[in-house]
């Protein structure tokens, strides 16, 4: 993993918390991206954790309270704000260029 120092610490420390959550809201694949990715420009204090997410369908939850839940719960489990963005919307968005810096970015944290 390449994320930033201090993501990666929140992450090591909590990725049996993360794999719990991953498994609870059936998630098929978590990526993190951004400034916690990229680790030049992320601020311990003040940034937020933006993840990828791909969901196995068709589980104990429903599509919100599976996106919506998980969201929440990666919120309080990191103590920081968390941007969810589904692998499949960013997919077939045709803003080619933030798809691809996106996906440049992105690193595996749960699959």
């Amino acid at each position: 993993m390449s994320e930033s120092p201090a993501m990666h610490a929140e992450i090591a420390v909590h990725r049996e918390e993360l794999a719990a959550l991953c498994r609870r809201y059936g998630v098929r694949r978590l990526e993190i991206f951004g400034s916690a990715a990229r680790g030049t420009d992320f601020d311990p204090k003040t940034s937020d954790a933006d993840f990828l997410v791909e969901f196995d369908r068709g589980g104990a939850h429903g599509p919100l309270e599976q996106f919506f839940g998980f969201a929440e719960a990666l919120e309080k489990l990191l103590g920081r704000s968390v941007d969810l963005v589904e692998r499949e919307a960013l997919e077939q968005s045709e803003n080619y260029i933030r798809r691809r810096g996106i996906l440049a970015d992105a690193e595996t944290v749960y699959e």
